[in-house]
């Protein structure tokens, strides 16, 4: 079992949000909030001073994001533990919060003890994830695979896969460049990048690609 009380950085761009879980956790004897953020880099710089044992992290914020900040998180030393609580429970987020480090993810539609329970459980090491991200989870690390598969045999750079993933869900150019935080002109010039690299004319044909990979290999 970790030290008690559980040292805590709230992490999260909205305010209200912010210091409504600041005012949650406060209450919680086994939790002392040590700090909080309203970006990935206050995040970051909170925790190289304060040693939190958790960072509760949201994960679309301005200038450095959750994931980003995550994924130095976890190569600090001492690392704190990484609880994900955000809005979004799509393939892409889900995939890239656990491939950055994380070690648990719930949305904010958790209550107040299901949050409470998730960073007791993070704290003393285990993994905690909500319920209505497993079948996300199991579909985005499948579709993790294969996107590998297919990086490695077109030599796709880290952007371009990530570009890739979002355009076989169907994406459009504005949504991925906010969900990698792009213009969609730089989106543009990806999938441009990627039509010739995997010698299709169209974004179906790309997508179509993913899927075939992913059930029957390259």
């Amino acid at each position: 079992m970790s030290d008690r009380p559980i040292r805590v950085i709230v992490a999260d761009d909205q305010a209200a949000v912010r210091d409504g879980l600041v005012t949650i956790l406060d209450h919680e004897p086994d939790i002392d909030v040590v700090g909080s953020a309203a970006d990935g880099a206050t995040a970051v710089e909170l925790a190289r001073h304060l040693t939190p044992a958790v960072v509760l992290m949201d994960l679309r914020m301005p200038g450095v994001d959750g994931i980003a900040a995550t994924r130095t998180l976890t190569a600090l030393d001492p690392a704190p533990a990484v609880l994900v609580l955000t809005t979004y429970a799509d393939d892409a987020s889900i995939v890239g919060a656990l491939q950055a480090g994380a070690a648990g993810y719930l949305t904010k539609s958790a209550g107040r003890a299901q949050i409470v329970s998730a960073i007791t459980a993070t704290a003393d090491g285990h993994r905690t994830f909500a319920p209505e991200i497993a079948s996300a989870m199991v579909r985005g690390l499948t579709h993790r695979t294969a996107l590998e598969r297919i990086a490695a045999a077109h030599a796709l750079t880290v952007q371009e896969t990530r570009v890739l993933q979002l355009l076989s869900e169907r994406r459009t150019n504005r949504a991925i460049a906010e969900s990698l935080y792009v213009s969609v002109a730089t989106v543009k010039t990806h999938v441009n990048n990627l039509f010739g690299k995997l010698q299709v004319g169209s974004r179906a044909e790309a997508a179509a690609l993913v899927e075939r990979v992913r059930d029957h290999g390259l």
